[in-house]
């Protein structure tokens, strides 16, 4: 199976308490969604200490830049896992994660997250075999892209 693009959109939403959600999509997925072959979500969340924003400081957004950028390395040569969307703000940045298999995930995301220190993460495992997560994300935040 083809590569996911790395078209990506991004929006501003709002959280329950009223802070900035930053969310980050990615488009043209569509192939690895109507495939079958991704059943299961994983969520990688970070808690931190927020700023009066509900962002994260400098040096954790360094640090979760870092984590995004290998985590796109990583599956882009190993489809097995499909980074859809990132979420954050509120004292929270989360991963959303389509695989096909949990156990070939925890190996891929090891692999990827090698090179960094240990992070705070906590890991959620779903099924979610229709990308109810991510058409419910989509759908509630698309931007096209530009036609430039």
């Amino acid at each position: 199976m083809a590569k996911p693009s790395e078209i990506f959109w991004t929006y501003p939403a709002e959280s329950e308490s009223g802070n900035t959600i930053i969310v980050t999509g990615r488009d043209d997925v569509d192939k690895f969604r109507t495939s079958g072959k991704y059943p299961f979500r994983v969520t990688l969340s970070w808690h931190y200490d927020a700023d009066a924003n509900g962002m994260p400081d400098d040096t954790d957004a360094r640090l979760m830049e870092e984590a995004t950028d290998l985590i796109l390395k990583t599956t882009a040569t190993d489809t097995a896992a499909i980074l859809t969307g990132i979420y954050t703000g509120d004292g929270c940045r989360d991963w959303v994660i389509y695989t096909r298999s949990l156990h070939i995930f925890r190996n891929i995301i090891n692999r990827a997250l090698e090179p960094l220190p240990q992070l705070p993460l906590k890991i959620e495992a779903a099924e979610d075999p229709l990308w109810n997560e991510y058409l419910e994300m989509r759908e509630a935040t698309y931007i096209a892209p530009d036609d430039d």
